[in-house]
């Protein structure tokens, strides 16, 4: 049974494939999915997409330093998704939809509580990213 993270993802996927959303939407789902998941299933299954994004924009995560304190933050790195990857991209999310694989996301054992730490941080910021380009 698939859950609401799955079906989520699963959604744009379609949608990205079907050519209504951009790249530039699709690039920070993925690498969203992909870095919260402590399934090695979730992850595997987000990997074609992954190593496509990887490879068309490194470093795709940026470490700034944190204000009030010592260490970083990580964010997604905010630049457009090269065009010259696009087809690519498009073939791995296709080959992802057809490959059946369950894409559901549970977060890692022992993360920390919501609003707490430093993975929360990151998926905090991810999730504002997401709504403001709704």
């Amino acid at each position: 049974m698939a859950s609401s993270s799955s079906s989520a993802i699963r959604t744009l996927l379609e949608d990205y494939v079907g050519g209504r959303i951009p790249a530039d939407r699709i690039v920070p789902a993925v690498a969203e999915r992909y870095y919260r998941t402590g399934a090695r299933a979730g992850r595997d299954g987000l990997r074609p997409l992954m190593d496509v994004i990887e490879r068309a924009s490194p470093g795709i995560v940026q470490l700034a330093r944190v204000a009030e304190g010592p260490g970083f933050d990580i964010r997604l790195a905010e630049r457009p998704f090269p065009a010259a990857y696009e087809a690519d991209l498009r073939r791995a999310a296709q080959s992802v939809l057809e490959s059946g694989t369950d894409l559901v996301v549970e977060p890692r054992s022992g993360a920390p509580a919501p609003g707490n730490g430093f993975w929360s941080r990151f998926l905090d910021r991810v999730r504002r990213l997401f709504s403001a380009s709704t």
